[in-house]
């Protein structure tokens, strides 16, 4: 037996020749305790006992509006393209996150469309004085290559107080069968900020200038190789509020020019008419 230190959701763990190898609760399927564990496999583990299957920018990137679901996972782990809830079903990126609006089972996804882009967005309270912008750099960058095991290159830290941007970039040029997914990393990570940690050792401690960071508000936000594909009935209420209000107020803009230039029309024409009876009168 043995312990898996980058995953506490698996069982039947065994000790082999090249390390620590468990079987992932929910799916069954055999992961390597020496690394990250893909997002698919832990979203299903998380599924189990979980009864309602929901919990509490750049150009085209979008945010993860459905939470969590009970994915449908490949055997090496990855993300099915295709994701069904019943008859519903729509397509997702390798992040899992739905990229099209949803559909009958008809739906087609061709290919699982890569994440290459993952922007992580946390703001922190309130601070009597600003954090120190190579501190939080380094402090970030140091925690990602060395608790989430993803290589420096692929990661970028910006800081515009109270906004910690956190980039992960990879293309598939960029990565290796043994790399880990900058999709697997981002859900560590948000797992550890919203303190249901993955790892064993839980959470991971956010100290920066020699004092705990507290983070109020986190988002996350996909950039994939490929534009998503959502229609209009996709946009929030709000965002279509807006977009009625704008085409009521051209609407009645056109109204009023028209009315204004008819009765500018009718008035030109009764001053014509009038003009021609005055002439009649005088030469009569």
């Amino acid at each position: 037996a043995c312990i898996c230190e980058k995953n506490k959701r698996v069982t039947n763990c065994r000790l082999l020749s090249d390390g620590c190898w468990c079987d992932s609760v929910g799916s069954g399927v055999t992961v390597n305790c020496g690394t990250l564990t893909s997002k698919c496999l832990l979203m299903k583990a998380e599924m189990i006992g979980s009864k309602s299957g929901r919990r509490e920018k750049p150009k085209d990137a979008f945010e993860d509006t459905d939470g969590l679901y009970d994915p449908v996972c490949e055997n090496t782990g990855v993300f099915k393209a295709k994701q069904c809830n019943g008859t519903t079903c729509w397509c997702v990126n390798t992040a899992g996150v739905r990229r099209t609006d949803k559909h009958d089972a008809d739906l087609k996804c061709n290919q699982l469309v890569r994440t290459v882009w993952i922007l992580i967005e946390m703001k922190h309270a309130k601070r009597s004085m600003p954090l120190q912008t190579d501190n939080l750099n380094g402090f970030f960058k140091g925690l990602i290559t060395s608790r989430y095991m993803l290589d420096g290159r692929h990661v970028t830290v910006q800081y515009e107080e109270p906004i910690i941007t956190i980039h992960l970039k990879q293309n598939s040029s960029e990565k290796s069968p043994e790399d880990v997914d900058i999709a697997d990393v981002a859900y560590y990570f948000e797992k550890d900020i919203k303190g249901d940690s993955i790892l064993r050792d839980n959470l991971a401690n956010i100290t920066i200038d020699n004092e705990r960071l507290h983070l109020e508000k986190t988002s996350v936000y996909y950039v994939d190789e490929i534009a998503p594909e959502f229609s209009m009935k996709s946009l929030t209420p709000g965002l279509i509020a807006v977009i009625v209000v704008v085409i009521v107020g051209i609407v009645a803009g056109i109204v009023v020019l028209v009315l204004t230039r008819r009765r500018k029309g009718k008035y030109v024409k009764a001053e014509v008419k009038e003009m021609n009876e005055m002439h009649r009168g005088l030469n009569s």
